[in-house]
């Protein structure tokens, strides 16, 4: 399948993965790869050192391209940058912060920009800085979300941008896929269908509690305040919701938060610990390796599009 994503990046399918803060490793990222998408490497919570040695294994994994996933927010985003544009994987994106300061260096070591954008202003402003590819992501999505959803955003982002744009938020089977390449997309990110692959390294009690989730298991926490973050209902959710309706100092509710992403995807409390998925959960049926994962939902995509001109009859 040959889209405007594919071309830049020289992937097979349309598919890139999302960057889960201590789920994404190299392991995963490279499976991704090899199975024709692309992987991506996440640099959240994690040092330079880590950055570059999850680089260097994935390249021992899969000569593919793949991508590392930078949250501008870090205090030791500038260390993680240098790091990347020594290494050299095929791309960044970025998202959490401005990305333009960070283009020239990228562009210099051969890396391409993929910032993530939550609003037509945004997408105009680092596609006239020299972006080579956006992702769109709707609220939809699990993680820290913003306020448009998915469609609206494929609505009115993507008439507006001539580079590549890469759509996330609830997408999770090939009709999803097919749905954005009718719109104009270039391509889709997935996550939350990665972390029940079998090589993605996620703490399994997260993998159970996705299995078991139910098409009304996702809630947002942090919504009030402006800073909503996607996961599935659980001690902590509930917690946090009651407090958060009692107006509590939002340092009383960060506090709470801290740390509690690692504690489900690393430790495995699902309970206390928080569960970063997006809404579509359904999809989630049973664990399988990436390659059956990607071919899936390419069949699927393929499928849904072969089908779509009889509408016309």
């Amino acid at each position: 399948m040959d889209t405007k994503l594919t071309k830049l990046l020289g992937i097979t399918y349309p598919i890139i993965q999302g960057g889960m803060a201590w789920v994404s490793e190299a392991i995963l990222a490279a499976a991704v790869s090899a199975a024709g998408g692309a992987g991506i490497i996440a640099a959240g919570g994690r040092d330079a050192d880590y950055v570059r040695e999850q680089i260097r294994l994935a390249k021992r994994l899969t000569d593919k391209p793949f991508g590392v996933n930078v949250m501008l927010m870090a205090e030791n985003k500038d260390e993680v940058i240098e790091a990347i544009c020594e290494e050299k994987p095929a791309f960044v994106t970025l998202g959490a912060g401005n990305p333009v300061p960070f283009f020239e260096k990228l562009s210099k070591a051969g890396v391409k920009k993929i910032p993530v954008v939550p609003s037509v202003k945004l997408a105009k402003r680092v596609e006239d800085s020299g972006a080579d590819a956006i992702v769109i992501e709707g609220m939809e999505a699990g993680g820290h979300i913003g306020v448009l959803t998915t469609m609206a955003l494929m609505t009115q982002v993507i008439p507006l941008i001539n580079i590549p744009v890469i759509v996330g938020g609830g997408l999770a089977d090939g009709r999803g896929l097919a749905a954005a390449l009718v719109m104009g997309a270039a391509g889709i990110q997935m996550g939350t269908r990665f972390l029940i692959a079998e090589e993605c390294g996620v703490h399994p009690n997260v993998k159970k509690k996705l299995l078991a989730a139910v098409d009304t298991d996702s809630v947002v926490t942090g919504l009030i305040s402006g800073h909503g973050v996607r996961g599935i209902k659980n001690s902590f959710t509930e917690k946090y919701l009651a407090l958060e309706r009692k107006c509590v100092p939002q340092a009383e509710l960060d506090k709470l938060a801290t740390g509690t992403n690692r504690l489900a995807a690393v430790d495995g409390d699902v309970d206390n610990g928080v569960v970063l998925a997006g809404q579509s959960l359904l999809p989630l049926q049973k664990i399988e390796p990436v390659a059956v994962i990607v071919n899936t939902i390419m069949s699927e995509a393929c499928q849904v599009l072969a089908n779509a001109p009889k509408l016309l009859s």
